[in-house]
């Protein structure tokens, strides 16, 4: 009498991830790559992950990951203090990706479980997903990686070039925000509203880009991202609002813009303009673009019509007198 092979489970799943078992604890760990045990907790954290106290929780490959960052310390190409902040934007980065890639591919995982003609449960069916797509999208992680290495460090130089403080640049912020978002989302079935969140990243997304800016973050019910060009990202605010706002399946929209000197750390970026562009969007009516004072001053007058709202106030900058903008 055969017996039916078991089921793959929970932890099959990790190691083929993984590629192997973990049987090592933080302490063998650290005396394996010469660090106290305190930064390799540290380390740790800044990957985004809790502490495991002496169980069993490392892989070989978590010992090489950080012997090969104590290495650059080592090195003197980096400091202690550096290595933590390098680490910890690679563990938000990768933590963001691995939920979306898994939110993405679920579904796939559910049509793979539900084919009768086979009998692999949704375990079974993500592990031959997984075994499927690992390494081509490893392959392509590093590719894209490297490719967006190569456009920041261009963009740095580009920016940077004729300033003083390296960490502070002038650019024109923009923020886009859906409207009533709360009162919609209360209205929306969860998946409707997953889907709607989707679509509104993709599509802004696809307008930052093309214009050749570039999206700082989303938030779920607001976009908020940067050009360092005023015009272009007037474009941007009203491609936006074209392929979102006047979608009648799409919510109303409002874009506020402002420029100035803003301070770009850790992808993400800080000042006044950000805070600004934010706050406008509460002035701008639906499916419009309201600008501050300074991006006003930036477009150039014989391509746009811009008229002063009445002065109000703005959380955080007194008496704000915003514009509305349109091509001439």
């Amino acid at each position: 009498m055969t017996t039916e092979p078991d089921r793959p489970g929970p932890d099959d799943l990790e190691r083929a991830i993984l590629g192997e078992t973990p049987e090592l604890n933080a302490l063998e760990v650290a005396e394996a790559t010469g660090v106290t045990l305190e930064e390799a907790r540290r380390l740790w954290r800044a990957l985004g992950f809790p502490e495991h106290g002496l169980e069993n929780a490392y892989t070989d490959a978590d010992t090489e990951a950080l012997s090969t960052m104590i290495s650059a310390v080592r090195a003197d190409l980096i400091d202690f203090d550096l290595a933590v902040n390098l680490t910890r934007a690679v563990g938000q980065t990768m933590a963001r990706l691995a939920d979306w890639e898994v939110s993405t591919l679920v579904s796939r995982v559910d049509d793979l479980a539900s084919d009768p003609t086979t009998d692999e449960g949704r375990t079974g069916s993500a592990l031959r997903l997984i075994e499927q797509i690992k390494d081509p999208f490893e392959e392509l992680l590093v590719y894209v990686w490297r490719r967006h290495l190569a456009a920041a460090v261009a963009r740095v130089e580009a920016l940077r070039a004729n300033e003083e403080d390296l960490n502070t640049v002038q650019l024109t912020v923009g923020f886009a925000d859906i409207v009533s978002f709360t009162a919609l989302s209360n209205r929306l079935t969860e998946e409707r509203i997953g889907d709607l969140v989707e679509i509104f990243e993709s599509r802004c997304a696809d307008v930052v880009t093309t214009q050749g800016g570039r999206v700082i973050k989303s938030i779920g019910d607001s976009v908020l991202f940067v050009s360092d060009d005023p015009v272009r990202a007037y474009d941007i605010a009203e491609g936006i609002i074209n392929v979102v706002g006047r979608d009648s399946r799409m919510p109303d929209i409002r874009l506020g813009l402002a420029s100035g000197a803003v301070v770009m750390r850790l992808g993400d970026v800080f000042g006044p303009p950000v805070n600004l562009a934010a706050r406008l969007t509460a002035v701008a009516r639906r499916n419009r673009i309201i600008i501050d004072a300074t991006t006003a001053d930036l477009l150039p007058e014989d391509e746009f019509e811009t008229r002063r709202l009445p002065a109000r106030p703005v959380r955080g900058f007194g008496i704000v007198e915003p514009l509305t903008v349109r091509r001439a």
